[in-house]
């Protein structure tokens, strides 16, 4: 299970329940009239299918247990985030705080699928999770990408940049250590310090 790696859907391929209230919901708006709409929420349980489809149809995301992903949205939604695009799960973000650190969120996937492009749906995503009230405390931001994936380089690198924060990149796992020369080794990348209320 690689932690995170920001992807869209190959040409060709795309893919929401909530019992939540409208209130619940964070509508994120693009602007001008015509353009597409993304509800922002919690996820629950329900969407763990869905969360495995979009992530299937997401490489280079690695794929999870459908287990896992019903895991992500039940246990770890209040640190996950769904988006709806045109009625259907459009991103995903997991996270969750780390142990024995409350002051770090540790975002663990990034996915986003075709009809959410062109929205800066994935840092919007990122930055909905850093203001909710379980997160008050989250000075810190880690996670991981592989050395050539330059679009989740980008994406965490330009979220620094809006934290007004540095960024600190390190090996978490390594290729022959680790994955046993099976998997990219996963570069662990720290950002902060932050502060979320002056910042987001």
């Amino acid at each position: 299970m690689s932690a995170t790696s920001v992807a869209n859907p190959q040409s060709g391929s795309s893919d929401s329940k909530t019992d939540e209230s409208p209130e619940e919901k964070v509508t994120a708006r693009q602007g001008s009239a015509g353009k597409k709409e993304a509800l922002l929420r919690q996820p629950v349980s329900e969407d763990g299918a869905d969360v495995h489809r979009l992530i299937n149809r997401c490489p280079p995301l690695d794929e999870n247990s459908i287990y896992c992903n019903l895991l992500q949205a039940s246990h770890f939604a209040d640190t996950s985030v769904a988006a709806e695009v045109d009625g259907k799960l459009g991103g995903f973000v997991s996270g969750y705080l780390v142990p024995q650190r409350p002051d770090t969120l540790f975002v663990w996937q990034v996915a986003v699928a075709e009809e959410g492009r062109g929205m800066g749906l994935a840092g919007r995503m990122i930055r909905d999770i850093l203001s909710r009230p379980g997160c008050a405390q989250v000075r810190y931001l880690e996670t991981t990408i592989t050395p050539d994936n330059e679009a989740s380089w980008a994406l965490f690198r330009g979220l620094a940049r809006k934290l007004g924060t540095e960024c600190k990149e390190s090996v978490m796992f390594d290729r022959e250590r680790h994955f046993k020369g099976a998997h990219d080794s996963e570069m662990l990348l720290r950002i902060g310090p932050f502060d979320v209320e002056a910042q987001c």
